[in-house]
């Protein structure tokens, strides 16, 4: 059975149709990439999912149960948003055993569980500070650390790299990564960054203007691109990327 299924999802603004009857599945355990431009809806899937946003048309089961009206806390999904929203006037152990508190399940081992996973996110030293004294990298691994804690079924990640360098997106992509297999966690990730899709997922999904395009592998995508589109957006791109790193590679070996 899927972890999420998604049928029929559409989302309107007045006038505007921002997604136009989508559907797709993401199976358990899954790295799956919604991959497109700004505007194209990717965003407005992420907030639907996890009951921020009514859709106008459309369901979504976890697990086989319809989600389509469950309030966000009964969901059993985390988000990680892309500006991090940690709590400024808490240090990092705090901000991460915070939502801990009010479970009844978790609350006796609130400290415990946070203390763990500040170590597991190579935060230890870092604590007792506020987010305000740490690094981008490292605010969004409070935030991750912080969404685990509640022990979620699926995690939803909002462009959570785009405001950090390039040092510490490689280094938190081989983090994430390592934390899905350890903790088995289902992961939707959006970006508009092709190759940031390529490198970590175990699908993707191309987006335009509120539909998707094309659903598969990165090695699908490759070999066999559903349309002018994504060979476009995807591939062309790409390609640039790859190129780009090839000439500076070759100038380095000159040298």
């Amino acid at each position: 059975m899927s972890r999420i299924e998604v049928t029929d999802l559409s989302k309107c603004f007045g006038t505007k149709t921002v997604l136009d009857h989508v559907s797709f599945q993401v199976e358990d355990g899954e790295f799956l990439s919604i991959l497109g431009p700004s505007g194209c809806g990717k965003t407005t899937i992420l907030r639907i999912l996890i009951g921020l946003l009514e859709p106008t048309t459309g369901t979504i089961r976890k697990d086989g149960a319809d989600i389509t009206s469950v309030s966000p806390d009964q969901r059993g999904m985390g988000i990680v948003f892309q500006n991090y929203a940690l709590f400024e006037n808490m240090t990092v152990l705090k901000n991460v055993e915070y939502a801990l508190r009010f479970r009844k399940e978790t609350k006796g081992q609130a400290r415990e569980t946070a203390e763990n996973l500040i170590r597991r996110v190579g935060l230890w030293e870092q604590r007792d500070k506020k987010p305000g004294k740490l690094s981008g990298g490292q605010q969004q691994r409070v935030a991750i650390a912080r969404t685990l804690a509640l022990k979620p079924d699926m995690i939803l990640f909002d462009e959570p790299m785009s405001a950090l360098d390039v040092d510490t997106r490689l280094a938190l992509r081989k983090e994430l990564k390592d934390i899905q297999k350890e903790f088995g966690t289902t992961m939707v990730y959006i970006t508009h960054d092709q190759e940031e899709a390529f490198a970590m997922s175990d699908r993707i999904m191309v987006m335009e203007e509120g539909k998707i395009h094309q659903i598969g592998t990165p090695e699908e995508i490759v070999e066999k691109p559903a349309d002018d589109y994504v060979r476009r957006f995807v591939l062309e791109n790409l390609q640039i990327k790859v190129d780009s790193l090839s000439r500076f590679i070759r100038a380095e070996e000159k040298r």
